[in-house]
């Protein structure tokens, strides 16, 4: 019994001293987000998703367990969705509106850098700058679609659980790109602690992105009712999505060095900073009210039939690009 218990013990230590993956907000923090966002759906919004908010509440960090290096093709594929680097990608202008697109013109310029910067070059791929605009992109399309599906089923008089609840899934995979989104550290090259120069002697460590978006969300206590009054009037209502989220992200990335300067005053050891429990506030109310605005719109736009480009896979259409086989998005 002793030697079974010290081998207990023993691997219990192992996992404690094994260095655990930091994801956004954690459990707490997204399904807050999650939960808001249905919570503020407009009359004419989607509101049979809040039925399902106890699901996609549950399944708010879903993705995250894609993830796992046990699961390698997995989370070769999962691991970009979660971020988007906007410094280390100043060179798209503009970011091409197709993922693969996307991923060539990153390779390009990442075998540029390498001629004269090898060093530079690390970094400069799929992995270290991320796709989480293209992952928003993708499943807001699979809900304008399922969406469609939905009210078809009820024109006809058909039951809708399955299709709800295939809906709701798919709500609480978008749901966690646009949560994650809105933490500044997955929307700078900052994620895992101060980068490149540091004149200010903010902390390196990659503990500092765990100690803000889950230690110090968990010890706030951070609830849906923090974040309903602060979320707004919708927006996002008409014009282009992708450059939305892409604004987005880049007001995400301009609020990180805030986070940075919260722990070098120990605000993020106290969980009675008033600065600290507003910023995380404010952080988390704008990812519910993408994710409310998002909804929102795809239920208007699932109101019309489809429209797009006739065959974007064909080569003859004025648009298509030979590299990815397809015409980029419109």
């Amino acid at each position: 019994m002793m030697m079974r218990t010290t081998m207990l013990l023993g691997l219990s230590l192992l996992a404690l001293a094994i260095p655990q993956p930091a994801f956004a907000w954690g459990q707490r923090g997204h399904e807050a987000i999650d939960r808001a966002a249905l919570a503020t759906l407009p009359a004419d919004g989607p509101r049979f998703l809040q039925r399902y908010a106890d699901y996609i509440g549950e399944s708010a960090t879903m993705p995250d367990g894609w993830r796992g290096s046990s699961e390698p093709f997995s989370k070769i594929e999962e691991d970009p969705n979660h971020t988007w680097f906007v410094e280390r990608l100043a060179f798209l202008n503009p970011v091409p509106r197709s993922r693969y697109a996307f991923v060539l013109a990153l390779y390009r310029e990442h075998l540029r850098v390498a001629k004269r910067d090898a060093k530079a070059a690390e970094r400069l791929n799929v992995r270290w700058t991320g796709t989480l605009p293209f992952a928003v992109m993708e499943g807001y399309g699979r809900l304008v679609a399922g969406m469609r599906t939905l009210r078809a089923k009820q024109a006809r008089g058909e039951p809708t659980a399955h299709v709800e609840q295939s809906l709701a899934f798919d709500v609480a995979r978008m749901a966690h790109y646009i949560g994650d989104g809105a933490q500044p550290h997955h929307a700078s090259i900052h994620c895992e602690g101060w980068f490149g120069a540091n004149p200010k002697g903010y902390a390196r460590d990659g503990s500092i992105h765990g100690r803000f978006e889950s230690d110090y969300v968990e010890a706030i206590g951070l609830t849906p009712a923090d974040l309903i009054g602060r979320i707004g009037a919708p927006e996002h209502q008409s014009g282009d999505l992708f450059d939305a989220v892409l604004d987005f992200l880049g007001s995400s990335a301009r609020d990180v060095e805030t986070i940075f300067v919260l722990d070098k005053r120990g605000a993020l050891a106290d969980p009675a900073d008033v600065e600290g429990r507003a910023f995380v506030h404010k952080r988390a109310a704008a990812g519910a009210a993408m994710l409310r605005d998002l909804l929102t719109r795809a239920w208007k736009e699932s109101a019309a039939p489809g429209k797009g480009e006739r065959r974007p896979q064909d080569p003859s259409h004025p648009a298509f690009d030979p590299e990815t086989g397809t015409a980029p998005a419109a």
